[in-house]
């Protein structure tokens, strides 16, 4: 019997016997279906939310454009009424929102709420400013951004992916975000997170700028009791809050033979009513269909519920680094160990060779950062051979750059 086979069975096996303490509760952290206005909306009509006290109201499932450049899928969302776009000035070295700019040529400025994406260097492998971080070249990166999409503002600029709270404080990039928001180019100003979320959460709260979180958000994640109490109080201060990385990675294994339930785990992101809407990365067709349908109703059933518990299982590591942090003060060489595992899933799981080889490049860790040390000591708290996959991924800078342009 082939070992994807085996894998297979061993997951229907398991479903089976999940499915029935499934229904009795279990994936108990998920908040019970919303039953507010939501709920009143008619058959097959996107539910939304209100986006803090932006005044912004948004349907529950936005696009990830951040894998697609077909303008004909980003044009088809729109049109079926995902008008909310999310993008990154770095995403497809810049040609992801040249197409998006190309896509609302022509369309009027308030049929469709925008997204963009700056980060801010340099920063050390703690992921903090140096202080040789100024604000021109992250103002000259947003007037790139809106060159490229053909936009003379978005609605939300983020400071994008910071991990702790000084780099949320950092006062040249809080003050640039500022500007941008009194000088018209940015609606609304917000940072975007993949680690350590409650502590950036509290962060913005405590700097009283930002006003959307974006943040790494998923049934995977171990922190939850602290996401999500973090994420109580902004809303009570008027925070909105915009998931990614809902999917966990997208695959269960590297060789993509076992599937996450994804529109389970899209499900699972949005049960959360201070979530305001998740941005899923969109690659197809069939991806969008699917989304639509999540976003007209979000119940979990049992056998979804069934799927998500797989990951309690033995041998279902899964694709998706948290981004804890934990196993940071364990490296004796201080690799930058969450983004070298994001790498890995954004190749793995992603199947996005571009993504993977950018991030690894901005890391400047070489090709084999392992090199020299005896066992690894390293203890993941999901589970993962962290030196075999640093090891696997940091292949990927020997190839040329221009192979992912």
């Amino acid at each position: 019997m082939s070992a994807s086979r085996t894998a297979l069975d061993r997951r229907a096996f398991l479903k089976t016997g999940l499915a029935g303490v499934a229904g009795a509760g279990a994936l108990s952290a998920v908040p019970s279906p919303l039953r507010g206005r939501e709920a009143r909306l008619p058959p097959g009509k996107l539910l939304n939310r209100p986006l803090g006290k932006t005044g912004a109201v948004l349907p529950v499932v936005s696009m990830g454009v951040m894998n697609s450049n077909n303008e004909n899928l980003i044009r088809a969302a729109l049109d079926r009424g995902i008008f909310h776009l999310d993008t990154a000035h770095g995403y497809q070295r810049g040609t992801n929102e040249g197409a998006i700019g190309k896509v609302l040529q022509g369309r009027s400025r308030d049929s469709f709420f925008l997204a963009t994406k700056i980060p801010g260097e340099p920063r050390d492998r703690q992921g903090n400013f140096s202080p040789e971080t100024k604000a021109g070249p992250f103002l000259d990166k947003v007037d790139l951004s809106l060159q490229r999409l053909g936009l003379d503002h978005v609605d939300i600029l983020y400071l994008h992916n910071v991990q702790t709270r000084e780099s949320v404080l950092f006062e040249p990039l809080l003050e640039a975000l500022q500007q941008l928001k009194k000088s018209g180019k940015a609606r609304f100003v917000g940072v975007s997170t993949h680690s350590n979320e409650h502590g950036v959460i509290r962060a913005a709260l405590e700097g009283k700028v930002h006003d959307v979180v974006l943040l790494g958000y998923n049934f995977r994640k171990t922190n939850l009791p602290e996401i999500d109490a973090a994420m109580a109080d902004g809303v009570k201060a008027g925070l909105g809050f915009v998931a990614m990385k809902t999917m966990a990675g997208g695959f269960w294994d590297r060789e993509r033979q076992e599937p996450i339930n994804t529109k389970a785990a899209l499900k699972w992101a949005l049960n959360n009513p201070n979530i305001t809407t998740a941005i899923p990365g969109v690659t197809a067709f069939d991806q969008l269909e699917q989304n639509l349908v999540v976003g007209t109703d979000i119940t979990l059933t049992p056998e979804e519920r069934a799927d998500l518990k797989l990951g309690e299982a033995e041998g279902y590591a899964g694709l998706y680094c948290q981004g804890c942090r934990t196993c940071l003060p364990q490296c004796p060489r201080a690799l930058p160990l969450p983004d070298l595992m994001r790498s890995y899933m954004y190749a793995y799981g992603y199947r996005n060779l571009g993504a993977a080889y950018d991030l690894l490049a901005s890391l400047r860790v070489g090709e084999n950062p392992c090199a020299g040390c005896g066992e690894c000591t390293v203890r993941c708290a999901m589970g993962f051979d962290v030196r075999d996959r640093a090891s696997d991924i940091a292949r990927l800078q020997a190839a040329p750059s221009e192979f992912f342009a």
